[in-house]
This record gives C-alpha cells, structure tokens and sequence, in this order.
C-alpha cells in the first residue's frame, strides 16, 4: 500500500481478511486516502464480522464494499422458523467461532439446546475417531443430535463431510441440515443436494438478475463480459463472490473519476510516502470520498451504494430446500429469501406428515408372540400372513395414513438386548443398523431400548405376570363337612351330649306329671335321644312339663335352629362354587416361596427388570431380590428359558411358574382347549407396548397422534375385545379347574352323606345281628318256673285305681313314693273295682314302667302313688300262667321294651300284712 501511494493513487481498493484490514484502515485514515475494503475468506469459508472501529469524525476513509455479516441473523430467523430446540452447529477450521456469538446469545436465551463441533481436515479419520471412542449408547445419542444440524464451512468441506456421514449411517433419511455460506453457487447447489438424504437446507446470498435476457450484460453504458454475466457460464459459477465485489468496486469508481472530471473538480494523483514521520496527508482524499460515498453503480452484484456510516446495506439471501426423502439427487426449490429490510419473504415451516403418506413402503420388522403378532397364513411360495392384535394397529394405521408395509420375522426371533461390543441383536437390532423401518410385536419401552430408537405412545398397557397351572381338584368325600370346622363340629357333639344331660338331670330333680299310660320315661337314654331328635329337627317323644326343663330346651331349639339354618346356608355355597385356593395369589406369594421354581425368558425385557430392581440396594421392596435369587439360580440358566413359548409349555407339564408379560399369559390361559392356566400379576402399570422406530423418524409423531386418537374413540378398545374377550372359555383366575357357570352337583360332592348313611346301615345290621345271637343264646336257657308266669296287666290297673281311691285303706301310713314288684300272684290281691275302666287309671298320678326280660324273668313295676302311705295285700293265691301282656292307653296291647333286670331278693315286711308264702324267689320291696 506504502509502494502504491508513492507512485500515486487516487483510492485503494481491498480484497483481503479482516487481520490486514485493520493495518489498511489506519493507513488510509492517515494519509487520507479513499479505501475500499471488501472482506475476503480463506478458501470460500463463510465471513465473520471484522469488527473495524467507525465513527463519525471526518477522519474515517475506509469503506466497506461488501455488506456487513448477516448470518447471525439470518440463521436465527431460520432456525426460529423451523422451531428447533435442538441442534448441533459443525464449523471448519478456517472459521473464526466468534462470528456466530451473537446467535449463540440469542439461542440460549430461547431455551434452545446447542452443541458446537469443529470438522478436522481429515474427515475420515474424524468419524473413524467418533466410532472408535464411543460406546453404543454414546454413539445413538449422537445419532439423534444429528438429525438437527447447522454446517458453517466452506462448500468443498461441506460436500465431503455430507459424504462421510451418509455411508457411515450417522444419518438417517429423516434428517434435516442446515448448510449456510454465501459462497455457494449452482452447482455447489447441485452436488450437496445429490450427496445428503433427508431434508436439506441450503442459505446463500444471491443478487437479482435483470428480467431482460438482452439487458443482463449492460450497466448504464458499460458492457460487461458474457463471461460475467450469463448465469449458465461456467466461469461466472465458478466466481467468488468477493472477486464480483471487486469488479463492481472498480466499475464504482470509475464512474466518480468520471464524475470528478465533468465537474472539473479533479485533483491530483497523490504523490505520498506514508513512511516518513512528518509526510502530510493527501488534500484531495476527502472530496475524493465524498463523491464516491454518493455515486453508485448497478453492477454484478446488484446495487453497490454506500449508506452514512459507510457501509454497504444492499444484500439478499436466498433460501433453499428439498423435501425429506432417501433418494439421492433430489430436486431443490426455492422456499424464500431475506433481506435486512423486510426480513424474511417466504414460510419455512417444517412440513409435517400428515394424513398422507401414499406411496411409502416402510420395512417392518417383528418376532412372534401370541396374540401380538402370530402367522395366519404360511402357503409355499406366498408371503406369509400375519394377524394379531399388534398388526391390527398397524393395519389401523396403515388404513389412516395411506402407507403400505412388509413384514418381516427378526433372524435369531429375539426382541434384542446389547452385547458386549455395544452392539444390539433382535429386532432392535435391525432399527439400529437401519435394516428395517419399524418394529412391533409385544415390545415393551424401556428406557435402554430408548436410547438406541425412537418409541410412539404406548397404545397398550404393561404389567409384570405368572403363568400357572391350576390345582387339580381333588374329590372331598366329606365335603358336606366342610361348612363347619372340626372343632366346630365337637363343640356342637359335646352341646348335645352336655345338654341332654341337663335334661336328665332337671327331671330327675323335678320329675315331670306324665298321664297315665304314657309309655316314655325320662331316662338319660330318653334325654338324649330327645336332645338329639330336636337339633335334627326331627321332633321329640319325651313331654316334659317342668317349668326349667322348657326354659333349656328353648334355648336348645333356638341354638339348634341358627345352628341348623348357618350349616345350610354354607352347605349350599360350598357345593355351589368351590373355593379351594392356591396359596400364590400374587408376585410377593410367588417370592416368598420356593416350592415352586420360576423364571423368565434369557435376556428379556422382564429378566432385566428383574435384575435391574432385584441389584438395586436402595429398593425398598425385597420381592424383586427374592424373585432374582430364583431366576439367576446357576447364572440364569436353571429356571429360565429361550422362547416364551417353552415357559407355557413347562408351566402345563411341570411344576414351573412362568414370569412374562401379563397380556400375554392371559391370552394363553384364555384359550387353553384344557383351561389347565390361571395368571396372578401386578396391577399398577408401569410401562407400555409401543412401536419401535428408527432414530429420529419422521414417523413418530404423527403413528403417536393417530394411537392418541383409537384411543380416544374407543378403537382401540374394540381391538383388545376381540383378542381378550371378558367372557372367555376359561377362568383366569381361579387356582382350581373349575367353570365360570355354576353346573349341576356331582355324586362326589355328596359322597361322604352316603357314606354316613351306608355306615349307619352296615352297623345297625351288625347290631341287629348281635341282638339275634343273643336272644338265640338266651333262649336255649330252661326256663324257671316262675318264666312261665302270666300277669293280668289289667286286673293290676284295677286294683292299684282301687288302692289310690281307698282313703281308709291301711296303706296312707307308709311315706314311701314307689313300690318294686317282683313275680308276684297278683291274682289273690283284694278287688273292689274289678270292672273299673282303664280310664280311672289313666286320671291317677301313677306312672307304671314295665321291664320284661326275654322269657319273662323278671317283671317290675314302679308305682307311684298320690298319697305318701303304703298299702296292705291280703292272701296271695296261685297266679295264671301265660305270656305277659300290658295293655296300651287306647285299649290294644303290645309288648314293652326288653330289659334285664337283677333279681331282687325277698325282704319281709310284717307291718304290711301281706300274706305273699315263704317262697324265697317271690319278694316285695317297699
């Protein structure tokens, strides 16, 4: 600049970096010489503010020729538009970081998340670097930070990074870039475009072009080369903009020197050397600056003006784009421009799926799990059909958005977990390697599955389960026992017996007044069988009269009676339903025993939740480390299994409890031919099933959306109907094999009451048998001559009436209450009322008990008279021989009870008078 002055110049034009300019500046504000600045970046790497200092003295001569540095601005517009939240801004290394602070400030005040990462020269090396050093969870988050990004580098660096990221599938075709530089020309356009997938972006500045083909190439009077002008020129795309700024600034001046010369103002070349200390300033710099600072020109790059503070305010940028897709070499259009002025002309608003996606084919990758996804149809050489309750979903969706899929099984039938390289396998697997679109099938969110893809909402809920084979149900040939408990049942055998003798014991203290010829007694035999008859409501024989013996029998009725009416009412119930119950009824009855083993699937999603809360020290419920124990009993190998469907089949031919996924086991036990199954679980959910896909898929939210809305209007309902009816086959909860309708009773729930009958029977015919034997043996006894006896029972009732309506009868002077009768020849007793009729016996208080011994051995009769005085016989004559009869209260007779009664030895009784012989085997006792 120094050599230039001392030849003489009148204006120094620049094209360097903003270091130098610095220098420039001064030494044109020193020596007062016009200088036109235009910024120039290495290698078409995107400008960073200068920032040389102005004011507003007359001593500034520097002009800036290109305009200031609008990318903070424009890059927030943009991004703002597109309402991003956050990204990833990749710079080279020729860009000075600091140009972008502004929009960095901004950004962060929005809340918004962005990362910075500067691109080596070699890129290979870099993302080679990125592979190497990261883990598999580190490398899908940085996958998802790339699917928003900014590319602040020159054109050149741009296409080869673009390159490298495609092929090494750190993109997907649902990204979208950002690539902004005001060095970008057509075919720069072109080639960037044709190397990326997904959506792109591209930001430059652009200068408008005359409408009139014929005029493009003329300014005013001067013609520019075709070179220059013609868009399609090779040449002109191959221009830098900072070399257009340059033509233009030449032409600018031009016009002022031609303007100086007209208004014969023109001053002389200076003639300076800017070395020297005293060297004075060059007079004509300011009018020189002036007349350059009100010219203008209409060159290549648009309007070229100057504005007060010397700087160039005309600029327009030029916003372009493409629409998401993985086809290289897409078509790019225009979405709008901004300027300084006006801002932004145009709507950048991200284009969303909507309702339409006709014409997509996405891959969908699945493993079989009943009743998620299961084969319908498997014709050779056709390919297969799927059903189940995941592919209604899908098929739900599909019918919504228009798409069409194709299904495929994952290769090792695996739901995927990570590998020790970082690595997944199963179906998550081929989300991550990009082989398949999306995943469904019984596929729970987890947060480790989440880090490698992407989850819609859940569309159904997910709770832990245990499959288990329901008890057979033994047969209880007592179960007409059962309502009560045994010591129930003795308590109400003891009452009984306690009871009835409370009666005996109340009536032998007070005896009851029976009438004559009632043929009960009040013997404890009697009690009890009335006591008895009573509480099976089956009536007594036994009249009792005592004011305290009805008060305990009427408590005794009324116990027999709650009693009676509360077994009956359990009776029904237990023979109605059955309640035999399993002693695991839940997840924490399954882990505190250990009678049963259990397990899961290998490296499944519920063996990992397992493990994850079962190793967790500050878990507070111990089930999960007890359930844990279990499953990893020999490194997990002993209890678990490969498929669920080896669980199921383990369950119904073993003594195994299978832990799976709840929908799942209830679908098995639902339509078991055998309802052999019954489930217990959670009942909290506290995940879902959702459907898997790829790392920031375009998909997501709007499969998220639609899911939203089958729930909201009850489709979704209706599809769980029809694969979990509530009116199923089989119960699935109960623990025995038993129907949900109430069926008719079988001969085994009665078993045991023909049992008791058949016992009853079996020995009543024992005893009756026994009884036999023992009269045969009796019977082959001589019989004594008194056995052949015969007593007139009703020639007796006469003469005891006569005796009770005697009052001056000897007998009043006796206290006894009863008289004891052996044989007796009752036939000489004195009568007066021979012909009195039985009925004046039956008014008397005198109750007559007869035990008669088989061949008439013994006989006694127990009299008790009205009167407390004893009675006198006169002689006693020779008795009739016969069978002993007793007359019945309706005038019949019939045979008493057979008893054996000792002998009583003969006592004699002078006061009585009685005249009964000296025959030692007769006696009387009073």
């Amino acid at each position: 600049a120094c050599d230039l002055m001392n030849q003489g110049i009148l204006a120094l034009v620049s094209s360097i970096g903003c270091t130098s300019a610095g220098s420039l500046q001064s030494l044109a504000d020193a020596m007062h010489i016009p200088h036109l600045f235009i910024q120039r970046s290495t290698a078409g790497t995107p400008r960073s503010g200068c920032g040389l200092t102005r004011s507003n003295r007359n001593d500034d001569y520097t002009l800036s020729v290109r305009p200031p540095v609008y990318l903070n601005d424009v890059i927030f517009r943009v991004v703002t538009e597109y309402a991003w939240q956050k990204f990833i801004i990749f710079y080279d290394n020729d860009y000075d970081i600091r140009g972008i602070q502004e929009f960095l400030d901004k950004v962060s005040q929005q809340g918004m998340d962005v990362a910075l990462q500067k691109v080596e020269n070699n890129i290979n090396k870099m993302i080679t670097g990125l592979f190497a050093t990261m883990r598999i969870e580190e490398l899908n988050r940085y996958r998802d930070t790339l699917r928003r990004a900014i590319l602040i580098m020159n054109p050149s660096t741009a296409k080869s990074f673009l390159t490298e990221v495609v092929e090494t599938n750190l993109v997907a075709f649902d990204c979208h870039w950002i690539i902004i530089n005001e060095e970008i020309n057509d075919v720069d356009v072109q080639e960037l475009v044709r190397r990326s997938i997904g959506r792109l972006t591209i930001i430059r500045q652009t200068f408008p072009v005359p409408q009139n083909i014929s005029q493009r190439c003329f300014r005013g009077n001067h013609r520019i080369s075709s070179s220059l002008c013609d868009p399609k020129d090779p040449f002109s795309q191959s221009m830098e903009i900072s070399n257009l700024y340059i033509y233009d600034t030449v032409l600018l001046l031009a016009n002022a020197f031609h303007k100086k010369l007209e208004d014969r103002k023109w001053h002389s070349m200076a003639s300076l050397t800017c070395i020297r200390k005293n060297s004075k300033p060059w007079q004509g710099g300011r009018s020189m600056l002036e007349t350059i600072k009100k010219g203008g020109v209409n060159g290549l790059t648009g309007e070229l003006e100057f504005a007060e503070n010397g700087g160039n305010p005309n600029v327009h940028f030029e916003i372009l784009g493409t629409n998401y897709g993985e086809d290289l070499g897409r078509g790019i259009r225009k979405l709008g421009c901004w300027n300084p002025v006006t801002g932004l002309n145009g709507s950048l608003t991200d284009r969303k799926l909507e309702n339409n996606m006709r014409g997509v084919v996405l891959r969908v990758v699945t493993v079989l799990e009943e009743p998620f996804v299961m084969v319908s149809e498997n014709v050779l050489g056709k390919p297969k059909k799927y059903q189940g309750f995941s592919i209604d979903v899908l098929e739900a969706l599909a019918t919504y958005l228009g798409f069409k899929y194709e299904i495929y099984v994952a290769p090792d039938h695996k739901y995927g977990s990570p590998q020790d390289d970082g690595s997944w396998n199963g179906l998550i697997g081929e989300l991550v390697f990009k082989r398949a679109d999306i995943g469904i099938s019984a596929l729970t969110i987890t947060p480790d599955r989440e880090n490698v893809v992407d989850f819609t909402t859940r569309y159904m809920d997910y709770s832990v389960g245990v499959l288990l084979r329901k008890a057979e149900k033994t047969v209880d040939m007592f179960a007409c026992l059962a309502p009560f408990d045994l010591s129930l049942w003795a308590c109400i055998a003891g009452t009984v017996l306690l009871v009835g003798l409370l009666v005996y014991l109340l009536n032998w203290l007070n005896p009851p007044r029976l009438q004559m010829g009632s043929m009960t007694s009040t013997t404890l035999y009697n009690s009890m069988w009335f006591v008895y008859g009573s509480f099976v409501q089956q009536g007594g024989e036994v009249p009792y009269t005592t004011l305290a013996t009805r008060l305990m029998m009427g408590a005794w009725w009324l116990f027999a009676l709650i009693v009676i009416s509360s077994y009956t009412a359990n009776l029904a119930a237990f023979l109605t339903i059955t309640r035999i119950e399993n002693s695991i009824q839940s997840l924490q009855d399954l882990s505190r025993q250990t009678d049963i083993p259990y397990g899961t699937v290998l490296d499944s999603a519920v063996y990992e939740h397992v493990r994850v809360k079962g190793m967790n020290p500050f878990e507070r419920d111990s089930m999960y480390s007890q359930m844990w124990r279990m499953i990893n009993r020999s490194n997990g190998s002993e209890n678990n299994v490969l498929e669920s469907t080896a669980g199921i089949q383990k369950v119904k031919y073993g003594n195994y409890a299978f832990v799976w996924d709840a929908a799942v086991l209830e679908y098995v036990a639902i339509n078991d031919a055998e309802c052999s199954f019954y489930t217990v679980g959670n009942t909290v959910a506290d995940r879902g099933y959702g459907i898997a896909l790829q790392h920031g898929s375009p998909y997501r939210d709007v499969f998220s959306q639609r899911i939203l809305e089958l729930q909201q209007n009850g489709d979704m309902d209706v599809l769980k109907h029809k694969w979990w009816p509530k009116n199923g086959q089989c119960d699935l909860y109960s623990s025995v094999d038993t129907k949900q309708k109430g069926g008719a009773l079988d001969i085994k729930s009665f078993a045991g009451v023909f049992c008791i009958l058949a016992a009853g029977i079996v020995l009543s015919c024992f005893i009756a048998m026994l009884e036999t034997w023992w009269n045969k043996r009796k019977g082959s006894r001589v019989p004594s001559k008194e056995d052949d006896k015969e007593i007139d029972l009703e020639h007796l009732h006469r003469r005891v009436n006569s005796l009770c309506t005697d009052d001056d009868s000897p007998h009043k002077q006796f206290s006894t209450s009863s008289i004891d009768l052996t044989p007796l020849d009752i036939d000489t007793l004195p009568t007066r009322q021979a012909l009195e009729q039985i009925s004046d016996f039956r008014n008397t208080h005198i109750t007559t008990t007869t035990f008669i011994p088989e061949q008439i051995q013994t006989l006694s009769r127990t009299l008790s008279a009205k009167a407390a005085s004893g009675f006198s016989f006169g002689s006693v004559p020779e008795h009739r021989t016969g069978p002993f009869r007793h007359r019945a209260p309706n005038g019949g007779f019939f045979r008493s009870p057979i008893k054996t009664m000792s002998s009583i030895p003969y006592q004699p009784t002078p006061t009585l008078g009685l005249n009964i012989g000296s025959d030692p085997d007769r006696g009387t006792s009073i």
